[in-house]
């Protein structure tokens, strides 16, 4: 078993990337496809944790729905964003790279070198 994760989208350019580059470095993570396998709401928060960010930094506030569910009128706790991002993925900013008790986002895709 891989010692990395990625959260990856195959249809973002980035997470393709960012793929890319980790196996380009000799690195076959696991790759997670979130949309698919949708991380828990604690889940989210270790990866926050392990990103040292506050879950509303990993929303993709840019996102159609972000605006169709009016995220922007709204105050939302911590554990609030985690439980619409659990509820919702497509929210979930991507790429992910994961390894042990450190995350790094694959934007740009270069910033998960730090990883290793």
């Amino acid at each position: 078993m891989s010692e990395y994760q990625i959260l990856h989208n195959p249809r973002c350019s980035k997470s393709r990337q960012t793929l890319a580059l980790l196996n380009d470095n000799g690195i076959e993570p696991k790759v997670i496809e979130y949309l698919k396998q949708t991380p828990s709401a604690t889940e989210l928060g270790a990866i926050c944790g392990k990103l040292g960010v506050e879950p509303e930094a990993i929303v993709r506030k840019k996102e159609d729905l972000f605006k169709t569910l009016q995220l922007a009128e709204q105050s939302l706790s911590a554990e609030q964003w985690l439980e619409v991002m659990a509820q919702h993925p497509k929210l979930i900013e991507r790429p992910i790279v994961i390894r042990g008790e450190h995350a790094r986002i694959g934007r740009p895709p270069e910033s998960v070198l730090e990883l290793m």
